[in-house]
């Protein structure tokens, strides 16, 4: 079955007996690129229920009008508006077409989004990977720079990286969080929001560092903050943005997803969606990890718990100002699953198919989530249960961001292998730049 028609190419489901040749004669599209797009090995077979993209046709695209067919719809099956398609066919009456007709489709005019992406390593394979990737990021966020109790901060060695960004025309974002030994701190965030002295000495530090070290924005991601020191963030945010905006820097913070004001739990309840909108440039909602390693097999970002959370934002800030979290990754859970002692292995796109391929697992999309899994019986007889982000998932939050006219996307994160995801992006969205 195939998937949704995009702008310039499309998206094919695998079906039994389905093959690589018989794809590129049936959508008309050279064999060689369809495996370029999807980084098919040679020896790769294809796995039934496998997204695949079909690259659209070289040349223009055309489409022969059938009986009851109307020049809007025609335009809508193509992403098109019907201006534009009337446009590039000289048509001035859209009534007065007729079946048989040919229709020349043009590629559309491609949304303009700001894109994110963290990277948590360091060195010249990350920067090598910036580069890379240099033309699909608004941003790159070195993660993280650690703030300790007298406002001071913990220091990576991420000059590699910013050197990379700023020669690719990337803007590096500094990330700053209270992460201390294991992880995200209450102790530490409540002593430093509660301490004027650190209070204050933290804002002067990181805005020094940025100087130094040649950042354009700032990422503020505070996570386990105690309720009662809410007020005292979003204090502490309008103090740090007013001083970094006389410099030109951009704000921007990481909050959790809610669907509500009135959310419980210490990961909800200090970060303020309201207040966010209003102080800060841009908010990174981090849409994923419904699916977690310490957690039940589950979409990593289901897509219907996403739009809960983008909806309860947009009653809070406006879209211009939302950058919607979407995961490079998915899980791999081995069952039973035992609250607190089970513990799922992250694992990419290519990684979730080869191992379908090995195990001969068919991939299976759930509609309500819009993303794919998979089981399986190891030798042992033990099941596996894996769910990931394809095509088909990745194509369905797109369609959100267009849908709603959000900033765009913060990706979760880079150095995995998504070489669909970059191909898909840029079909979908031009990337803006800072400069």
């Amino acid at each position: 079955m195939k998937g949704g028609m995009l702008s310039v190419m499309q998206i094919h489901t695998v079906r039994r007996n389905d093959s690589l040749w018989n794809l590129a004669q049936q959508y008309g599209v050279p064999l060689q690129h369809i495996i370029e797009v999807n980084s098919i090995a040679d020896s790769d077979s294809l796995v039934v229920g496998q997204a695949l993209i079909i690259p659209s046709p070289t040349g223009n695209r055309t489409h022969r009008v059938a009986s009851g067919e109307s020049l809007w719809a025609i335009a809508r099956q193509y992403g098109l508006s019907l201006t534009e398609l009337a446009a590039a066919n000289q048509i001035t009456n859209p009534a007065l077409i007729q079946p048989g007709q040919v229709l020349i489709i043009p590629s559309p005019t491609l949304t303009a989004i700001e894109v994110n992406g963290y990277m948590e390593r360091m060195g010249d394979e990350a920067a090598a990977e910036i580069k890379q990737l240099g033309d699909e990021l608004t941003y790159v966020t070195i993660f993280s720079y650690h703030i300790k109790e007298d406002g001071t901060l913990v220091e990576p060695d991420d000059a590699k990286l910013i050197e990379a960004a700023l020669a690719s025309g990337v803007a590096p974002m500094m990330a700053i969080t209270n992460i201390a030994n294991e992880g995200f701190s209450s102790e530490l965030i409540h002593e430093v929001l509660n301490n004027q002295l650190s209070y204050t000495h933290l804002i002067t530090t990181v805005s020094n560092t940025m100087q130094e070290r040649g950042f354009k924005a700032l990422n503020i991601d505070f996570e386990y903050i105690p309720p009662e020191d809410r007020e005292l963030y979003n204090s502490f945010l309008r103090d740090i943005t007013q001083h970094l905006h006389q410099f030109g820097w951009l704000v921007s913070t990481a909050v959790a997803p809610k669907t509500s004001a009135e959310q419980k739990g210490k990961l909800y309840e200090a970060h303020d969606y309201r207040a966010h909108g209003e102080i800060v440039d841009f908010v990174i909602i981090m849409t994923y990890e419904w699916g977690w390693t310490g957690g039940p097999p589950r979409a990593v970002a289901p897509l219907n718990e996403v739009t809960k959370v983008i909806n309860y934002a947009l009653s809070e800030m406006p879209a211009n100002k939302i950058m919607m979290g979407v995961p490079l990754y998915g899980y791999h859970w081995t069952l039973p699953f035992v609250e607190g002692e089970s513990r799922a292995a992250a694992l990419s796109t290519e990684a979730a198919v080869r191992l379908a391929r090995e195990q001969k697992a068919a991939i299976e999309y759930d509609n309500t989530a819009q993303s794919p899994h998979f089981s399986f019986y190891d030798s042992e007889r033990k099941e596996h249960v894996v769910w990931f982000e394809d095509a088909r998932s990745l194509q369905a939050k797109f369609n959100l961001v267009k849908q709603y006219g959000l900033r765009g996307i913060s990706y979760w994160k880079l150095g995995i292998q998504a070489d669909m995801n970059w191909y898909l992006l840029s079909e979908n969205f031009t990337v803006k730049k800072l400069t």
